[in-house]
């Protein structure tokens, strides 16, 4: 049987992956990272053709390393809610405006006036974030109407690697549900929701079900990449259900905690009575899997906040930075000696939904040292991905257990950690690169190697012994949790007044 092949175009970095679906095995895996660009202190930009350039890179190195470029399909994951404006020659007209960059907010607080919050979520299922393609749009359309006007169509980032494979122009319903410009019931743009945006209709792409051909690779595209022309190409998805196809979760009864750049809780779900149950607090999308939707709770800095204590402490240059952090803070007691940690250095999402939200070390004293700032750090987002967990739940309903993946997941301490915050045993795919692997299923059911996705993931998804919580520390970090609740509330205004005064 011939491979399936994988890309993850990441916030960081893309990714390639060739699976073995016969010996349900990767055979080879590549990555090469690019820049995130900011032109002002709160944008984000990317530019697309970086993306392309490192597709290329990793195809090429991933068959070399396997010594086979029989590749049967291809299919994709991707960041979400990022925005490439395209011209008449599907070429991008400006760097792509990704989910980090929050110059948006205005335009999230006019699009919910002009809509209603509860009217928008019944449609979208979720409200607007500074960052979502809609909100990006909305900019556009105040600060650069001119461009939006002259622009042919939108896409988001997978999409646009999927572009220059095949010359054809597509999204599918997973990474358009993420948009929040999606009427997700319908499988279609909301009207209503463009043209409160100022988007017109003509610049929406067409929409896909995610496990749809989405055209086949071009001469050109294949002579780049090393690869046959005429290999099919499969719609792919947004990466956090591309990670939880790769973690075998794609049924209700279950839910993920992933902490990469940023921290997700998934969830999935089936309508009720017909109806999408959705939560102001949460995100409700389109899942992959056909007919199923997935509740979504993100917070905006997990990994990120480690990253930058990593850096504020001199580590950056350090191979085994994390290591160091994570010992020392493997020594120390639940709660950091009295310190907490509130991670909103980038504003946050769930459930605050505040842009202004900003992140402090609650109780620093004297005697506290690096090790401590990295535990209150770990368990901080930790916290904050517990209480995103239990929304999610509210929604989604019980489960006995947490699949965790992500970088921060690799780590024993903060697994551990996790599972002591939550009460809930984790457990984490034996599989690494679960995105990948999710896009190399989409590949393999796409082209009729799987029967459906339930087949792919029972034939592939293998899972480590759990980390089960400690009793004790569970109880002690119960009435941590309960401090960590009550800090936002109470420092909401600090925060958002100290942000314009340093304007």
């Amino acid at each position: 049987m011939a491979l399936l092949l994988g890309i993850d175009v990441g916030t960081s970095s893309v990714k390639a992956l060739l699976f073995d679906p016969e010996t349900a095995q990767t055979v080879a895996v590549a990555a090469q990272e690019y820049p995130i660009h900011k032109p002002t202190p709160d944008g984000a930009e990317q530019d697309p053709d970086d993306w392309w350039r490192a597709a290329i890179v990793v195809v090429k190195r991933a068959t070399a390393s396997a010594g086979r470029d029989d590749v049967a399909a291809i299919s994709f994951s991707g960041q979400m809610h990022g925005c490439v404006l395209l011209d008449h020659d599907r070429r991008p007209m400006r760097p792509a405006i990704i989910w980090a960059d929050q110059r948006s907010a205005a335009q999230v607080r006019q699009l919910i006036e002009r809509v209603g919050a509860e009217h928008f979520t019944s449609i979208a299922g979720t409200l607007p974030a500074a960052g979502f393609l809609i909100a990006t749009l909305a900019w556009l359309r105040q600060h650069e109407p001119k461009l939006l006007d002259k622009a042919d169509r939108f896409v988001l980032p997978k999409d646009y690697v999927r572009l220059c494979m095949s010359g054809e122009v597509y999204t599918e319903v997973s990474d358009a549900a993420s948009s929040a410009m999606l009427d997700i019931a319908q499988k279609q743009w909301s009207s209503e929701l463009m043209q409160a945006a100022g988007v017109a209709e003509a610049i929406c792409p067409p929409v896909l079900e995610s496990l749809q051909p989405a055209g086949y690779l071009t001469a050109s595209a294949a002579a780049a990449l090393g690869l046959k022309a005429g290999i099919p190409l499969i719609a792919g998805c947004a990466d956090q259900p591309a990670q939880s196809i790769g973690s075998g979760l794609i049924a209700p009864g279950a839910a993920s905690v992933t902490i990469g750049s940023g921290g997700q809780v998934l969830a999935p779900l089936l309508t009720q009575h017909g109806r999408v149950p959705t939560d102001e607090r949460l995100h409700v999308f389109n899942h992959a899997v056909p007919d199923t939707y997935y509740v979504l709770g993100a917070i905006l800095s997990a990994g990120l906040a480690l990253r930058w204590l990593r850096n504020l402490a001199g580590l950056q240059n350090a191979p085994n930075a994390y290591e160091i952090l994570s010992a020392e803070a493997a020594v120390l007691p639940a709660g950091a000696n009295g310190l907490i940690f509130l991670p909103y250095l980038s504003g946050e999402r769930t459930p605050h939904m505040d842009p202004f939200a900003r992140g402090c070390f609650v109780g620093l004293s004297y005697h506290h040292e690096r090790g401590h700032l990295a535990r209150a750090v770990m368990e901080g987002v930790s916290f904050a991905l517990r209480q995103t967990l239990e929304i999610s739940l509210s929604l989604a309903g019980a489960v006995q257990g947490v699949i965790a993946a992500g970088g921060g997941a690799e780590s024993p301490v903060w697994r551990q950690m996790l599972a002591d915050i939550f009460g809930l045993p984790l457990k984490k795919s034996l599989l690494a690169e679960q995105a990948c692997i999710g896009a190399a299923l989409i590949a393999g059911v796409g082209s009729v190697y799987y029967r459906d996705l339930h087949d792919a993931c029972a034939r592939v998804v293998r899972y480590s012994a759990p980390t089960e919580a400690d009793e004790s520390q569970h109880n002690r970090y119960n009435a941590l949790y309960e401090q960590f609740l009550k800090l936002y509330p109470q420092l909401r205004g600090n925060m958002f007044e100290l942000v314009h005064l340093g304007d």
